[in-house]
């Protein structure tokens, strides 16, 4: 009962790799194995169907979650290629733009 009760990750939900050999990559959470380890995939290198199994201490968790994934996961079971692909551009595009406009408002 330490203070190592983060919140667990959910299916759809971005996270940054913090240690591996993808370390600083983007990729979409597709499933949970168990409270230590999930599944992710980037749709490019790494695939739905060939997900990786990743140690959830491993990875930068982020605060976004592709609604679209999530629907495709809860309907299907399965998600496409291309929907993980734009989720990730999707908010990278949008870390960009917030990063554009803090650097703005501070100059």
């Amino acid at each position: 009962m330490g203070s190592d009760q983060a919140p667990l990750p959910v299916p759809g939900q971005l996270a940054r790799v913090l240690k591996g050999k993808e370390t600083g990559s983007y990729f979409v959470i597709v499933r949970l194995l168990d409270r230590r380890f999930v599944e992710i995939a980037d749709g490019d290198r790494r695939r739905f169907d060939n997900a990786k199994k990743k140690n959830i201490s491993h990875l930068d968790l982020q605060s976004y979650v592709s609604a679209e994934v999530q629907k495709s996961l809860r309907e299907t079971g399965r998600v496409t290629n291309g929907k993980l692909r734009f989720a990730i551009a999707h908010y990278l595009d949008e870390e960009v733009c917030n990063k554009r406009k803090g650097e703005s408002a501070d100059g």
